[in-house]
């Protein structure tokens, strides 16, 4: 077939689809606006009401920031669930990704106004967007692609350098801005870009008419799935009642000696919970039931990897104000520019490391994703290893060098690209495509938790010290990484050869994935 008579959809570039890069656009000015606000959201809280050049801050404690942050980022995620429900049973997963990019412009226009009640009504909006379009444009990306194609893993590590680009540009820009019209001018360019993203989105539909359509369900649909359904067959299924009825105790406890936000949130996860386990009990084989708990097995390393990376929106980022030296060549870089790190190395590396994943896997290497996870927790792990040196200096010297913080990010980022795209693969390869979007919800929930855990152990350091806390995620993150690592064969067989095939397919289609890659064909 011509390239001339293949539908806008069917067209390809660098041997994936164009669709591609339309999310990919989508999801760099979307995560721009994000991580834009993300690296200024803890600084401008603790920052001094007066007397500072980039303008009034709130003046809250460190505790005080890192407990509103830990809320912050974990709702943001933690929304992904009912979003993915809105796009299952309302709208699809493409009208969900549109409105959420709206009420995103939305939030980050509110965050202008320098009022408290815009500061919350703001975090609010973008908390909703984020909900709704985070996990369905990944549900989206996934889709592009029949199952088994070998090009699936690749296409995600490209969306995922559309993440970390936004993200590299809004840290390197935002700093900047702030440090020259204040803060509420950088929440404005977060606003800006969105507007930008949601644009390309509009503009780019022609070549995403395959994906993310919603489809009214037929009567007697085996792929329609009912929620309130589900919840009602709880009442007959013994085993499951009670074990809800548990932990719906545990979260009433935790309302009334912890706090009211603690209580709804363990509520919150309860209803999860026992939907996951009606699910479970659902599925029709015993290999979808297998796959099933390998996935959420997997979120638990999920959970601890992102509880640990995202110090570097909390305590990295205040430790990097209050006790780095960041004098380059007689200029101080700002603060916020350090998390650029972090982006600029996925930039670098990205293709590097799914290409290494790759021809491990061709060559009958060990290169599931169950590995690559557990091996991307301890490498990111042992980048606290640095910020161990780096407490360490400072308790010697009275200022920490900056080499530091570069090693940490650099083995942070290295882990986080054989973890992050690997999960959102993995999921779209276990999950029954009914329950794709309530499943990549689940894993940014899981992504949630882990921000909130973050939070927790950020403001602990007020109590223990920064030697501590980065010793403790040091030694944590690798006992976790190397118990999967142990439990490897068996969650392997559990998952019933599901990326088997992938082999298997690069015989048949080898053809256009070397093409799209010369370094494998030359391997």
């Amino acid at each position: 077939m011509s390239t001339t008579a293949l539908k806008p959809h069917q067209k390809e570039l660098f041997g994936q689809p164009i669709g591609l890069y339309i999310l990919f656009l989508t999801e760099m000015w979307e995560r721009f606006s994000y991580y834009g606000m993300r690296a200024l959201l803890v600084l401008y809280m603790t920052t001094e009401t007066m007397g500072d050049d980039r303008g009034p801050g709130l003046g809250w404690s460190n505790q005080e920031a890192l407990a509103l942050y830990g809320w912050y980022t974990m709702l943001v995620y933690v929304m992904s669930i009912p979003g993915g429900m809105i796009a299952d049973k309302l709208v699809g997963q493409k009208k969900a990704v549109l409105l959420g990019a709206i009420v995103l412009c939305l939030g980050h226009g509110v965050l202008v106004l320098t009022d408290i009640w815009a500061f919350y009504t703001g975090l609010g909006l973008v908390i909703l967007g984020v909900g709704l379009l985070k996990p369905n444009i990944s549900t989206m990306v996934g889709g592009l692609y029949k199952e088994g194609d070998i090009r699936r893993d690749k296409g995600f590590s490209i969306f995922y350098i559309g993440i970390n680009l936004g993200s590299l540009l809004a840290t390197m820009i935002v700093g900047l801005v702030v440090a020259e019209w204040g803060w509420h001018a950088g929440f404005g360019l977060a606003g800006i870009v969105m507007l930008l993203g949601l644009i390309n989105y509009v503009a780019g539909q022609k070549y995403l008419t395959q994906v993310g359509n919603f489809e009214p369900p037929k009567k007697d649909d085996p792929n329609e799935i009912s929620y309130g359904k589900l919840y009602g067959k709880l009442l007959k299924s013994p085993t499951q009642l009670v074990f809800t009825l548990v932990l719906l105790l545990i979260s009433l406890y935790g309302w009334y000696t912890l706090e009211w936000g603690y209580g709804l949130l363990f509520i919150f996860l309860t209803a999860v919970i026992s939907l996951l386990m009606m699910i479970y009990k659902e599925l029709e084989t015993q290999v979808y039931k297998d796959r099933f708990m390998v996935l959420l097995l997997s979120f638990i390393m999920v959970i601890v990897f992102w509880g640990a990376f995202e110090q570097a929106g909390g305590l990295m980022n205040l430790y990097t104000e209050s006790k780095v030296d960041r004098v380059l060549f007689g200029w101080e870089i700002p603060t916020v520019m350090f998390q650029s790190l972090n982006a600029g190395f996925i930039i670098l590396f990205a293709t590097v490391v799914a290409s290494y994943w790759a021809k491990r896997k061709l060559k009958g290497k060990e290169g599931s994703s169950l590995f690559k996870m557990a091996v991307g927790i301890i490498i990111m792990g042992f980048g606290f290893l640095f910020m161990v040196f780096a407490a360490m200096e400072f308790e010697k010297s009275g200022t920490s060098s900056m080499i530091w913080l570069v090693l940490a990010y650099l083995f942070h980022t290295i882990g986080e690209l054989c973890l992050s795209p690997v999960a959102l693969s993995f999921i779209t390869k276990l999950t029954p495509v009914k329950y794709a979007s309530l499943m990549m919800g689940v894993y940014f929930a899981a992504t949630g938790l882990g921000s909130k855990v973050a939070g927790i152990v950020g403001e602990a350091a007020s109590d223990f010290g920064e030697y501590t806390i980065f010793l403790g995620i040091l030694i944590f993150t690798v006992i976790i990484g190397s118990l999967f690592i142990m439990l490897l064969k068996p969650l392997k067989r559990l998952t019933h050869g599901a990326e088997d095939n992938e082999r298997e397919m690069h015989n048949d289609e080898a053809e256009g994935f070397e093409l799209a890659d010369p370094d494998l064909h030359n391997n």
